[in-house]
C-alpha cells in the first residue's frame, strides 16, 4: 500500500506519502498531519502535507505524461481500465478494511462503497463508445461535418473524508479513460486508500505520471486552484468550500464541478408501509454515522402518520447496534474525528435550546459497549428530534452526523413546498403506495436526485450524480455521460475538397446549399 513505518523504537507510526510519477514521494514541505482510528482514538499514521512545490511536482509529472496518453487509442486506455477493475475486485476487501480503519464506517458499508466505485471504473471501460462523435455526410454541397471529443489535459480532483474510495472513483476513471492525466487531492483524514488505488493503477499498466496523488490541506487545494497547467477541478464537500472552489477556479480560467452540501428529506405519506419507512429512515439516517451527503436528515411526516410511526422509530433508534466497524454485526460505527463529534454534539445542544423535542439522545453513548479498546474513540449514538420547525438551525443547516429531525405537515402540497423552500436540493425521498402521489412528487420537487420508496437514490454509474440549488456549483453532474462531457471538449470539423469549391470569393455568411 506504499505506506512506510517511521523508524522509531518506541512508537511506530505509518507514514502516508504523496504519489508522483508512479511512485511514493515524501514531498518537501516537512509538514504532516495525524491520522486516527476513530473507533479507538489511537494515532495510526501521519500523512504528508503538500506545499506548492509538491503540487508543482505532481502537476509537472501529469503534464509530461499527457501527450502520449492523450494519443493512446481509447481501446488501449479501456484495456488498462479493465485490468484495474480486475485488480479492484481482487483487493476490494483490503480497500474496505482501510476505509473502516481510518473513517470508521462499518465494514459492510465500506464494502458497498468500494463496489459503487468499481461500478464507475466498469463504466469507464466503455470509453471507446462514449467518445464517439457525430457525422453528417453532405451537410452542404461537397461539405461533410463531424464532431469529436478530446481530453482537456491535466485535471484534478479534491475529495472528502466520507467516501475515500468511491468519490475519487467518481472522477479519475472517467477522466483518465477519456485521455486526461489526473492529480488527486484526497482528505487527510483517511488518506491511505488513495495510495492503494494508485498502486493498483500502476499494476494495471497505467503509465507513470497519468495518475498522481498530493496529500494535504488548504495549501495544496489553493495551489491546485491557482496552477496554470490544471485545466479542470472536480470537488465534493460542504457548500461553503464548494462555493469557494467554484469561484476561485472559475476566476483562474478552469472548468469547475463542485458538489456541495445537503439537507435531504424523506416524506412519509399516511399510506406508506410504516415498517419499511422506519427501516429506511434508520438506515439512511444513521448509516455511516450520518456522514453521507445523501443521508436522510429530515423525516417529513404527513397527516397522522407521525403518531403511528414515531413509537417504532424511537424503539429502532434506541436499539441501533453501535459497534467497532470491524464487527460484522455493526449497524453504525464511530464519528470520523473528535472535532466532528464536538460539532455534532453542539448541534444536539442547539436543538434543545431551539425548542425541539429530544426523543433519543445520542450523547449518552460512550463507546464502552462498542468493543475492546473503544472507550477513547469518537462515539455518538443515534439522535432523534421531534417538533422541528423550518426556522431552527438544526433544520436549515447540514449537521453531517447521526441526527434525524422530524417535521410534521398536513399534506403532500405542504411537504413539497417545505422541501422546495430549502437552499439545498441534493437528494429526497417519498414513501407511498399511491402512484399519482409518486408521479406528482417526482415532477414537482426541486431536487436533483429523487427516490420513490428508495431512501438513498444515488444514481448508478451510467446516469450521473448531482443536486440542484446550492448543492451543486457548475452545470454538469459527476460520472456517467455528463462526466465524460466534463472531462472532454467538443471539436467540430467541416471538410471539403478542392474539386467541390466554386470559383470566386464569398462575402456573405455561409449557408447550406
Amino acid at each position: 500500500m506504499n505506506i512506510s513505518a517511521k523508524n522509531d523504537p518506541v512508537n511506530t507510526v505509518a507514514q502516508v506519502a504523496h504519489w508522483v510519477s508512479g511512485q511514493p514521494s515524501p514531498g518537501t514541505s516537512g509538514r504532516s498531519g495525524p491520522v486516527f482510528n476513530p473507533a479507538t482514538g489511537a494515532l495510526s499514521a501521519e500523512v504528508a502535507m503538500a506545499n506548492s512545490a509538491d503540487v508543482d511536482h505532481a502537476v509537472a509529472s501529469a503534464r509530461a505524461a499527457f501527450p502520449a496518453w492523450a494519443d493512446t487509442p481509447p481501446i488501449r486506455r479501456a484495456r488498462v481500465m479493465f485490468k484495474f477493475v480486475e485488480l479492484l475486485n481482487a483487493h476490494k476487501d483490503e480497500l474496505a478494511h482501510l476505509i473502516t480503519a481510518e473513517h470508521g464506517k462499518v465494514f459492510t458499508d465500506a464494502q458497498g462503497e468500494v463496489a459503487r466505485g468499481i461500478d464507475i471504473a466498469e463504466f469507464a471501460c466503455g470509453i471507446p463508445q462514449l467518445l464517439k462523435g457525430d457525422y453528417t455526410d453532405q451537410v452542404s454541397t461537397g461539405i461533410d461535418n463531424w464532431t469529436m471529443r478530446q481530453p482537456l489535459g491535466v485535471v484534478a480532483g479534491i475529495t472528502p473524508f466520507n467516501f475515500p474510495v468511491m468519490v475519487p472513483m467518481w472522477m479519475f476513471p472517467v477522466a483518465i479513460a477519456a485521455g486526461n492525466t489526473f492529480v488527486l487531492k484526497p482528505s487527510p483524514t483517511d488518506p491511505s486508500a488513495s495510495l492503494m488505488m494508485a498502486d493498483l493503477l500502476k499494476r494495471a499498466g497505467l503509465p507513470d505520471g497519468v495518475f498522481n496523488v498530493v496529500q494535504g490541506d488548504k495549501e495544496s487545494v489553493d495551489a491546485l486552484l491557482a496552477h496554470p497547467d490544471v485545466a479542470a477541478i472536480s470537488f465534493v464537500g460542504s457548500t461553503p468550500i464548494a462555493n469557494y472552489i467554484y469561484e476561485t477556479g472559475a476566476r483562474n480560467g478552469k472548468r469547475v464541478q463542485a458538489l456541495g452540501g445537503a439537507k435531504n428529506h424523506m416524506v412519509v405519506m399516511p399510506d406508506a408501509d410504516l415498517d419499511q419507512a422506519v427501516d429506511a429512515l434508520v438506515g439512511a439516517g444513521y448509516g455511516s454515522a450520518g456522514e453521507r451527503c445523501m443521508a436522510i436528515s429530515v423525516a417529513v411526516l404527513v397527516g397522522d402518520v407521525g403518531a403511528r410511526l414515531l413509537p417504532k422509530l424511537i424503539e429502532r433508534t434506541r436499539s441501533l447496534k453501535i459497534l467497532n466497524g470491524t464487527n460484522l454485526d455493526a449497524e453504525m460505527g464511530p464519528i470520523v474525528t473528535a472535532a466532528a463529534k464536538a460539532r455534532i454534539t453542539g448541534y444536539i445542544e442547539l436543538g434543545e435550546q431551539e425548542g425541539a423535542t429530544l426523543l433519543v439522545d445520542g450523547r449518552n453513548f460512550d463507546g464502552s459497549t462498542a468493543g475492546d479498546g473503544c472507550t477513547d474513540g469518537f462515539w455518538l449514538g443515534g439522535t432523534l428530534f421531534d417538533d422541528v420547525t423550518p426556522d431552527m438551525r438544526i433544520y436549515k443547516e447540514e449537521i453531517f452526523g447521526p441526527v434525524l429531525s422530524c417535521v410534521h405537515v398536513k399534506d403532500l402540497a405542504e411537504a413539497v413546498a417545505l422541501i422546495n423552500a430549502h437552499e439545498f436540493g441534493n437528494g429526497v425521498s417519498c414513501f407511498t403506495r399511491d402512484g399519482n402521489v409518486a408521479r406528482e412528487f417526482g415532477r414537482r420537487i426541486e431536487v436533483g436526485m429523487v427516490g420513490i420508496n428508495v431512501p438513498i437514490p444515488v444514481p448508478m454509474a451510467w446516469h450521473g450524480f448531482g443536486g440542484w440549488k446550492r448543492s451543486l456549483f457548475g452545470d454538469m453532474h459527476a460520472y456517467g455521460e455528463e462526466g465524460v462531457r466534463f472531462y472532454t471538449r467538443q471539436k467540430s470539423i467541416m471538410q471539403r475538397w478542392p474539386e467541390s469549391i466554386g470559383k470566386g470569393a464569398e462575402f456573405v455568411m455561409p449557408t447550406a446549399k
